[in-house]
């Protein structure tokens, strides 16, 4: 899928992509990712995903990992952004936007039931408000916390493009 994100050292949008990652694009933990992504490949009916500029494809920008939970709920397991945008100082803006509307848009294609279009995931305490202003995330109980269709058609749109959304089936 083609997006765009935003460049913060050359002030401009750049071409990037949402794809689907295999072992060899998972970032290791020694190059400051947060997450052993090598290890969470092996997770038996997990799908991942990696956000890449356009212009250089093997230099992941971020990584989302997907389950479906008893066969009908989209579950996001986890998703990070490149240590290189972290924070305000961030080299590339809306990576995990992006990352999060794309899981958004698959829990429409994969969520069965009365959970098509509902995205799940556990959040840690200190992102629980992140999650809420930023993506119109909700808690559900404890860190447990979703976005619902609605939110999630609005995020599509936001970072994925009008074009993406109104493509979504909303039966």
């Amino acid at each position: 899928m083609n997006i765009q994100i935003f460049d913060t050292i050359r002030e401009q949008d750049v071409s990037a992509q949402i794809e689907k990652a295999n072992a060899k694009d998972m970032p290791l933990k020694k190059d400051n990712w947060q997450f052993t992504w090598r290890s969470l490949y092996k997770t038996e009916g997990a799908e991942f995903y990696k956000l890449v500029l356009t212009d250089s494809p093997a230099d992941v920008q971020g990584v989302l990992m997907l389950t479906l939970m008893n066969d009908e709920m989209l579950y996001m397991n986890n998703v990070e952004i490149a240590p290189h945008n972290y924070g305000s100082e961030g080299q590339y803006e809306h990576v995990a936007g992006c990352l999060i509307a794309y899981a958004c848009l698959k829990s429409f294609e994969l969520g069965k039931n009365h959970y098509k279009g509902f995205l799940t995931f556990e959040s840690k305490t200190a992102l629980i408000a992140l999650y809420q202003n930023k993506y119109g995330a909700e808690r559900a109980l404890g860190q447990r916390m979703f976005i619902p269709k609605e939110k999630g058609i609005k995020l599509v749109a936001k970072y994925l493009g009008e074009d993406t959304s109104q493509k979504i089936p909303f039966q």
